[in-house]
């Protein structure tokens, strides 16, 4: 190094200094008290004050997605199998894909349920608790009808989970938001699909959002 070169930690130091030399206006004020209760109640894991609503309070309704992102995932791969005849291989594509990210959901808040401090229930008996119920259907475009509205459910109920959480709880706020980003997707899909197989009902191409819902509600 030459004389008249100085050495990098030198240089770091007189970049810092002028920050050093002043007051730094921090967004968490009291700091030191966050550190302290993270030390103190380090056994609680991702649990902390920031949670504004009983972890059990929490697992207990998560363990009610759970249940019925499982009662879906039976129902998906039920109607996997059983889908024959000319639109069989369509059907089948549609139900491996959601059944697929149903199993990607149910995970999901299995782990979040874990973080919580709860156990994820995946017990047979668990599954009474389930938004949506298990009906197989008797031709293809019955099965897909049944998904359809186990969708529709489950798009209802999820959005009160979330209006529910609210700022309790953001992090499972957020996971419930992106979970029923997907069965809204889910729905849509499988309202074309029905359209295809029965134009009596579902969504037909065009269909407007309103002109969607009557025709849904008209379907009830």
């Amino acid at each position: 190094m030459n004389a008249g070169t100085s050495s990098p930690s030198k240089n770091i130091d007189r970049l810092l200094s002028p920050v050093r030399s002043k007051t730094v206006m921090k967004f968490i004020k009291d700091v030191e008290t966050v550190r302290e209760r993270a030390r103190r109640h380090i056994d609680r894991g991702a649990v902390t004050p920031s949670l504004k609503i009983d972890a059990k309070e929490v697992c207990t309704i998560l363990n009610e997605a759970l249940a019925t992102e499982l009662v879906c995932i039976l129902r998906y791969q039920h109607h996997y199998y059983m889908a024959t005849g000319m639109h069989g291989p369509a059907v089948k594509a549609e139900m491996k894909e959601h059944w697929d990210e149903e199993q990607r959901h149910a995970d999901i808040l299995a782990e979040r349920i874990r973080q919580l401090g709860g156990v994820p229930d995946f017990s047979p008996k668990g599954l009474t608790k389930s938004h949506t119920e298990y009906v197989e259907g008797h031709d293809l475009a019955d099965m897909v009808r049944e998904d359809l509205i186990a969708e529709r459910i489950v798009c209802q109920t999820y959005a009160e989970i979330i209006r529910f959480l609210s700022d309790k709880d953001p992090t499972s706020r957020t996971l419930m938001e992106e979970i029923l980003r997907n069965e809204e997707e889910h729905a849509d899909d499988l309202a074309d699909l029905l359209f295809a197989l029965d134009p009596s009902t579902g969504k037909a191409e065009g269909d407007t959002p309103s002109d969607g819902k009557q025709r849904a509600k008209k379907a009830e």
